[in-house]
């Protein structure tokens, strides 16, 4: 069949939550303290994913990868959020990739670039921007075949549950 694009749906908030939990136990072993990595819950993740998805205020919408009835991975987008620049709470003037995981089962599957280019077909802005954790090379790599490159701003993400701050670098692409 292939894989497919769709908007999230209430019924895929539990696959998408195992996805997210299982992506960051692997993308992020030796970077987030394994603590937390150990402590990421399905359950809360999921009526996280279900409250995020029926607030009908949230301007952020997530889009699912399915390959069959199986859930490979999923990917959020929206307008900017800007707070660390001027304490703005979004920035519509540019998009963003909020987040973006794929099951690692399904790495390398094209998963992942469906997702990326399907919010990036989204966005209307000229200018896309993510933030990657400094340390996660595939990733970086990822977004660079996808046009997205650090742009010379840094920050420190703290995971909940951790008083290790990670470096993280952002990502732009500018089109047209």
């Amino acid at each position: 069949m292939g894989i497919s694009v769709r908007p999230e749906t209430p019924g895929d908030c539990a696959a998408v939550a195992a996805v997210h939990i299982r992506a960051w136990q692997v993308a992020y072993a030796g970077i987030v303290p394994d603590h937390v990595l150990a402590a990421l819950d399905v359950t809360a993740r999921t009526a996280w994913r279900l409250d995020r998805l029926a607030d009908p205020d949230n301007p952020f919408r997530n889009l699912v990868a399915h390959d069959a009835d199986t859930v490979t991975g999923f990917v959020c987008h929206g307008p900017y959020r800007a707070q660390e620049l001027d304490g703005s709470p979004l920035r519509p003037e540019y998009g963003e990739i909020l987040a973006i995981y794929v099951d690692p089962a399904h790495w390398g599957t094209g998963s992942g670039d469906a997702l990326l280019l399907a919010a990036l077909d989204a966005l209307p802005q000229a200018e896309v921007r993510l933030w990657a954790l400094a340390d996660n090379h595939r990733a970086l790599r990822f977004y660079a075949r996808h046009g997205l490159h650090p742009d010379g701003l840094r920050a420190a993400y703290r995971p909940t549950g951790s008083d290790v701050d990670i470096p993280e670098l952002r990502c732009a692409l500018r089109r047209g």
